[in-house]
């Protein structure tokens, strides 16, 4: 039996903690978002999709590199 204890992440806490860390609001990076993929995105709808986790990974991706960071995935079977 496979025993996978480990904390499920919380995508819109995760970019919450990244803003402030920047000083940034949802509606300036809701319109740099929109800016950058072409795609309309209001800060409330930003905020329903991190909140439903319903963004997606080229989504994510692309607020990290808005805000200056990056996603990285490591082999955790060593």
């Amino acid at each position: 039996m496979i025993n996978l204890n480990y904390e499920v992440m919380d995508a819109r806490k995760e970019v919450k903690i990244l803003l402030s860390k920047k000083a940034w609001t949802m509606k300036r990076l809701a319109e740099k978002l929109s800016e950058m993929s072409g795609k309309y995105y209001s800060p409330q709808n930003l905020n329903y999709r991190l909140r439903t986790n319903s963004l997606k990974l080229a989504e994510m991706d692309c607020i990290c590199k808005i805000l200056g960071f990056k996603i990285t995935f490591e082999d955790i079977s060593k």
